[in-house]
């Protein structure tokens, strides 16, 4: 009895690797039959095509011949000038509305009283525009007549040309939160060409 168990303890651990070795083959052609199944897959359309051409249920369409004497000669061929309606509907697209604000963007103002007389010496050196103009304020002064404020106001570099070239392609609109009495001398100034369609002043502003 002795003898019988160790024999089992004896032969027990060859047989475990004999089938640890027989499931790693199984793995490995496993693996293998993965591989081939996946480089099939991708040839869907070939193996498709090649059956449908086999199969007898394909009909081809029928062959149908024009007669000669339908077809008009050579010199009489003209080819028919074709419209582009990509073009037509160039004419008909309206133009751009660009609204522009004045303050901050066009131009930079100022009260002459407060800037320095060095500030406007420095944008002369440096090239920029700039012009003194008198606006009317609100404020009343003590005969009932409208205060007049003497402002500076200060291009921004190629204004003029910016405006100009804009015009060609959009409809120009000013805004500005200011009031009419200050802004538009101003506008009057920096578009001599009536650029601008409409000009909308603080009265056009909605108080949030």
């Amino acid at each position: 009895m002795a003898e019988l168990t160790q024999a089992e303890v004896v032969y027990l651990p060859r047989t475990v690797q004999v089938w640890r070795a027989l499931l790693n083959w199984l793995g490995f052609f496993f693996q293998i039959f993965l591989r081939i199944l996946r480089a099939l897959g991708h040839l869907p359309l070939i193996s498709s095509s090649s059956t449908s051409a086999s199969s007898p249920s394909f009909k081809p369409l029928p062959v149908i011949e024009l007669p000669d004497h339908d077809l008009p000669p050579d010199s009489t061929v003209q080819i028919a000038t074709v419209h582009d309606s990509n073009s037509d509907s160039d004419h008909r697209t309206q133009k751009l509305t660009v609204v522009l604000d004045l303050d901050e963007t066009l131009v930079c103002a100022y009260e002459t009283s407060s800037l320095p007389v060095g500030i406007r010496n420095q944008a002369t050196e440096a090239g920029l525009k700039w012009f003194e103009l008198e606006c009317f304020s609100s404020d009343k002064e003590c005969e009932g007549r409208p205060k007049v404020n003497y402002v500076t106001v200060f291009e921004r570099p190629g204004l003029h040309e910016f405006l100009k070239q804009l015009g060609t392609f959009a409809d120009l609109v000013l805004f500005t939160a200011g009031l009419e009495g200050y802004a538009r001398p101003l506008v009057d100034r920096i578009d001599e060409e009536n650029l601008f369609c409409r000009r909308l002043y603080r009265p056009s502003t909605t108080s949030t």
